[in-house]
């Protein structure tokens, strides 16, 4: 047979779990037709490339990001970042800027809520040091802000407004007025990307453009696209580029596309938009097949859904959804052929979806087969621990945040459940599917989008001077339980076989055998065997896809 790309002598990790390693592969019209040892090559005619023994393996997929949240950040300037000893020299630090830049219509800052040492800002405080423009203040995790007056008025937002899931998406008030924090994504995305639905096809295509052009670098063939909560408009509006600029031929990275719902309220509607978005967003790299669900926040804010109490306030925070309206929406979604993904943070938000997911399979028994995949998974229940692989329910990791100081989680946590964090190690070796991810909400310079840091850090559980990752963010000692250290192999089977499951491709991706499409990677270190610290500053020498050099 005539092939257009031969290759031999080189160390091939397969990811095809019956046949880990390869010397050799072929490929022809785009697609793997042999991958095997050396002597297999005699059948097949063309130009020989020996690669030295050069490392390859498949391309990567990361299996939950924000493609459309950052294009309206790019033009949204994220602010500076504000550290100071307390409320009040926070606030002289902002007003210090504001003053110094006069004339601006919104000013914007980042502000980790650890600097304010247990106080809170209200409105009154920025009305204060900003009288005659917006301000607004985003915490540090994104997952709560703080503004002024003239937003809250330029928005309609009054004691009277109602919070979209109280006890999750709410706004903060105090003796019944609210203050100007509100939490999570319904209430905050509308505000901080309000101006977002002005920008120009050329804006946006520029904004998707840098991440294409990242993804092809670091070998990244395909994402799943998490979504933009509470402003399907901006949401779509990014999605119609994507689909333009792959019938244009310039979008060679796959999206696998979601619609978002923050509430249960939202259902009905949501199932509805999802469908529509499934019929008009289908081209050959945009697919969109699932819902995805914010079913609890974040453990800093105390929005994470837990089934023991937060030690600091009592409280266990709130889900989206209770077990049976998400069994409920399950039939619903199996029925439609369409998958849900879910942010699950907290113990009791993961358990809510398993919950939802046994009392689904329970009536619609082999009938029952669509993805669900729970992400982030921070703390969970030990009794929870081996339910994924019992109810086939895939578990997303996000291993760049597998590094941290548990003193700090222990405030909130206690130092027993601080000390049990991020088990994927347990949960892959009860063979359930694990997949690995970025989660980033901002394009920036991609540094923690960078799939080779979470296989570092997977594997190290710390990040040391020699990480690739900012300094602020190093965290040198091992993140408790060390045993849920993961291996290189297990690294890159979540990044691509695994993921490929998890979005529903596996069938053309994921793995370098006769048949897929010829996504693959070359590197000069053999991966296998490289030092795990510092691992972070990989890149592939070569990227293919589809059997064409993109790098």
């Amino acid at each position: 047979m005539k092939a257009d790309q031969i290759i031999k002598n080189a160390k091939i990790f397969t990811s095809d779990k019956e046949n880990l390693q390869a010397g050799a592969l072929v490929v022809k019209d785009g697609k793997f037709v042999y991958v095997g040892d050396e002597a297999g090559l005699s059948d097949y005619e063309g130009e020989i490339t020996d690669l030295g023994g050069k490392f390859v393996m498949p391309a990567i997929y990361d299996a939950h990001v924000h493609v459309t949240i950052p294009v309206g950040f790019e033009y949204a300037d994220m602010g500076m970042r504000v550290e100071g000893n307390g409320k009040q020299e926070a606030l002289d630090i902002m007003e210090d800027y504001i003053k110094k830049n006069p004339g601006e219509e919104r000013y914007r800052f980042i502000l980790e809520k650890k600097f304010l040492n247990g106080d809170d800002i209200v409105k009154e405080d920025l009305d204060a040091i900003c009288p005659d423009a917006e301000l607004l203040i985003q915490e540090g995790e994104g997952h709560s802000i703080w503004v002024n007056s003239k937003i809250l008025a330029k928005h309609g937002i009054n004691d009277d407004t109602p919070d979209p899931v109280p006890g999750l998406c709410y706004y903060v008030r105090k003796d019944g007025h609210v203050t100007g924090n509100m939490y999570e994504t319904a209430t905050e995305v509308p505000v901080i990307l309000d101006s977002s639905m002005g920008l120009t096809d050329e804006q946006v295509d520029a904004a998707l453009n840098r991440w294409i052009e990242f993804s092809v670098n670091a070998g990244v063939s395909g994402v799943f696209d998490a979504g933009l909560p509470g402003f399907p408009e901006f949401h779509e509006k990014v999605y119609k580029r994507l689909r333009d600029l792959d019938e244009e031929g310039k979008l060679p990275v796959y999206v696998d596309g979601c619609y978002v719902v923050t509430s249960h309220k939202e259902a009905e509607k949501a199932l509805k938009e999802l469908k529509r978005f499934r019929s008009e967003y289908d081209t050959e790299h945009l697919k969109v097949h699932t819902m995805k669900i914010f079913m609890d926040g974040t453990q800093k804010i105390h929005t994470a859904a837990m089934v023991t109490p937060y030690v600091d306030t009592n409280t266990v925070g709130s889900t989206a959804f209770t077990p049976e309206e998400l069994a409920q929406l399950l039939k619903q979604l199996n029925e439609a052929d369409l998958d849900l993904h879910v942010h699950t943070v907290g113990e009791r938000a993961s358990r809510t979806v398993l919950d939802a997911v046994e009392m689904a399979k329970k009536e619609l028994g082999d009938d029952f087969h669509m993805r669900v995949t729970c992400a982030h998974l921070e703390i969970q229940d030990d009794a929870d621990l081996d339910r994924f692989e019992k109810l086939g329910v895939m578990a997303n990791y996000t291993p760049w945040w597998h590094a941290g100081e548990p003193k700090i989680a222990a405030t909130w946590l206690g130092e027993e459940r601080a000390a049990k964090t991020f088990r994927c190690k347990t949960v892959w070796d009860s063979g359930a599917l694990v997949t690995w991810s970025s989660d980033n909400i901002v394009f920036g310079d991609f540094v923690t989008w960078n799939p080779y840091l979470g296989m570092e850090i997977g594997m190290t559980r710390k990040s040391t001077d020699k990480t690739n990752i900012y300094e602020y963010a190093r965290c040198p000692e091992v993140l408790p339980p060390a045993d849920q250290r993961m291996s290189i192999e297990e690294m890159i089977l979540g990044y691509t076989i695994n993921a490929a499951k998890q979005l529903g491709i596996e069938d053309a991706k994921g793995s370098i055998e006769a048949g897929k499409d010829a996504d693959f990677l070359v590197f000069d270190k053999d991966l296998l065997t490289a030092e795990k610290e510092g691992f972070s500053y990989n890149n592939p020498q070569e990227v293919y896809f589809g059997g064409k050099k993109v790098k």
